[in-house]
């Protein structure tokens, strides 16, 4: 059996075998009875949810009361923690928004279902997110966020058999995703050798006779680095002659963290290339700090979005909130906003750096030049980014580990959210991060991570267990002699 035919065997087998055998978490007797096998899917994979560390699984290890954490089941941690984990905007809200929302807080506009989007909204969104007006072949629908854009576009066009291309470090939910649909990943490495973002040359090279999607998630979360306008179009341009769709995830665009850069939505190069296979999707949390109202879009041709809309009627048969509507169109309005919690990702990204040169074995793993998120690289530390996450969180750092992005820096990246509205939280984490690693180092949290992993059981978490044994096994050799 040849290559192609291994990798095609891998991404059908939970369709094929009602026990799918798997390295992975073990299922019980209910689980695997009742099941369904696109969710063991899910549940065996390394990247899937409660499968990769984050500083929640440090609460054990420290010895910590999870209610101490999270009280009364909220996800809102008490104000000696800082969240540098999850990627919701801590800039604050558009006082538009807000008011907004105070606003219409009436009968008539909470009692009835709402439509899919108001006209009004969805002329804001394609014009100001994705720079295109509507017309006969681009338009915009809802989506519970650009979390429900994603999960809309995975079932509406892939199926068992295809493969799709994403980059390694990715967003979290790019790996296990397309498994619900029955679809393989292919993985290009992002590395300094292709600036951290994806290569025109290396995306012609992974393409083959199974390839239906390229997710391009341009800025790139976690690196905060943006295509050029030259990438941009040959890459669409490979994939259109190749008829592969383009998913372009343009979340994290709000924010021009560098003054010099630019990004362009690549609907937007609708007359320089053809676009009709780009399907884009963005929403509200990062740039607006609107994550609670669920407000997402996803934007393309009619003919591709026909699907994404009928299955969203049949799985939630949700039309986005109304207060969520008005609130997203005052804030897609507010420019002013933008300037404002654009400076404040601007200054905290640099005390984020100031951070990195105190700690020795720390650097920044790329210059990010759009949104709020970056990536530490602390491989020069001796010790596994998970170790130092428990050791973070032991000061009030709440910070995600590479392992939750891909194999590529799985242990050297710690992904840091820098959107917090006030600059001693910054601070503070400027002057601990030293301390922390210092902590790690002195090996007090190893038998917590591998007992963590160990308990997971994926093949990426034993490899993390294979790293931290072997340094153990050196540190003991050393100090033998």
């Amino acid at each position: 059996m040849n290559t192609s035919e291994k990798s095609l065997e891998k991404g059908l087998a939970f369709f094929w075998n009602k026990n799918y055998a798997s390295p992975g978490r073990e299922t019980n007797g209910l689980m695997q009875r009742f099941m369904a096998n696109r969710a063991k899917a899910l549940v065996y994979n390394h990247q899937g949810l409660g499968n990769y560390f984050t500083y929640r699984h440090a609460i054990p290890i420290l010895g910590i009361d999870p209610q101490e954490i999270f009280k009364g089941g909220q996800l809102l941690l008490p104000d000696h923690y800082v969240d540098f984990g999850y990627m919701w905007s801590q800039a604050g809200p558009p006082e538009s928004a807000l008011q907004a929302i105070r606003d219409n807080v009436t009968e008539e506009t909470v009692a009835p279902y709402p439509p899919d989007l108001f006209t009004s909204l969805r002329d804001a969104a394609a014009e100001v997110k994705f720079h295109r007006p509507r017309s006969d072949s681009f338009d915009v629908l809802g989506a519970e966020g650009a979390q429900g854009g994603i999960g809309y576009t995975l079932l509406a066009h892939l199926e068992p058999g295809d493969e799709v291309i994403i980059t390694d470090p990715s967003y979290m939910h790019f790996y296990p995703g397309p498994g619900i649909a029955g679809a393989t990943v292919n993985a290009i490495p992002l590395r300094p050798e292709n600036g951290f973002r994806l290569d025109p040359d290396e995306v012609k090279a992974r393409i083959n006779n199974r390839t239906k999607m390229l997710i391009l998630c341009d800025p790139l979360n976690p690196f905060g680095t943006v295509q050029t306008r030259e990438e941009l179009i040959a890459i669409a341009e490979i994939c259109r002659r190749n008829d592969v769709l383009i998913f372009n995830n343009i979340t994290h665009s709000t924010h021009q963290t560098d003054p010099d850069a630019v990004h362009i939505p690549l609907a937007s190069l609708h007359n320089e290339v053809d676009t009709d296979h780009v399907v884009s999707t963005t929403g509200i949390s990062k740039g607006y700090a609107l994550a609670s109202m669920r407000v997402g879009f996803i934007a393309g041709h009619p003919s591709l979005l026909k699907a994404q809309a009928m299955l969203r009627m049949e799985i939630t048969k949700i039309h986005i909130n109304a207060l969520g509507q008005h609130a997203a169109l005052a804030a897609l309005r507010d420019h002013d906003y933008v300037r404002r919690s654009t400076e404040i990702m601007r200054r905290n990204l640099g005390i984020v750096k100031q951070a990195v040169a105190k700690a020795d074995g720390v650097t920044l793993a790329v210059e990010p030049r759009y949104g709020f998120c970056t990536c530490i690289d602390v491989s020069g530390t001796g010790v596994t980014a998970q170790e130092i996450t428990v050791a973070l969180f032991k000061k009030g750092f709440c910070v995600i580990p590479g392992d939750a992005m891909g194999e590529v820096g799985a242990t050297k990246y710690i992904r840091l959210n820098y959107s917090q509205k006030d600059p001693a939280k910054l601070e503070r984490f400027r002057d601990s991060l030293d301390d922390a690693v210092r902590d790690a180092q002195r090996g007090a949290y190893a038998a917590g991570v591998i007992d963590f992993f160990r308990k997971v059981g994926t093949a990426r978490g034993q490899r993390i267990i294979e790293e931290i044994e072997s340094r153990q096994a050196r540190t003991r050799h050393i100090a033998a002699e």
